[in-house]
């Protein structure tokens, strides 16, 4: 049974740091990239992040660039989402989400484009 358990949400000030973390199970953590997309109340789940089964090329949403930074350790089946320089605007609960490697690049930015979901967490930035 695949399962993903995220962590590492809370409550920071504006201008703070937030890591959260992603482990997977179940699965065979190399044939799939990795994906944190967000959902703040009255909107839909938008795409944050993703990175591909080897690690070496990332994707960022252009509210977060420079700013929040994917990776991952596949020799521990984990994904990582360092968040920096936290507004506001960035208060919503946090899924990572995982997607066979091999599928089509243009579905990554969707979450239909994902065959696994995390439960979220919550992550809320006071200004």
């Amino acid at each position: 049974q695949v399962q993903l358990a995220e962590s590492g949400g809370g409550l920071v000030q504006a201008g703070g740091s937030l890591r959260l973390s992603c482990a997977a199970s179940g699965v065979t953590f190399s044939n799939y990239a990795m994906g944190w997309f967000r959902q703040a109340p009255g909107k839909e789940r938008e795409f944050v992040v993703a990175i591909r089964w080897s690690g070496d090329t990332t994707y960022e949403a252009d509210a977060v660039k420079g700013r929040f930074t994917i990776s991952r350790d596949n020799a521990k089946n984990t994904v990582y989402l360092q968040m920096n320089s936290l507004k506001p605007e960035d208060t919503a609960v946090y899924y990572c989400a995982a997607r066979l490697r091999w599928r089509a690049y243009g579905t990554m930015w969707s979450p239909d484009g994902y065959e696994y979901w995390g439960q979220g967490t919550q992550v809320t930035v006071s200004s």
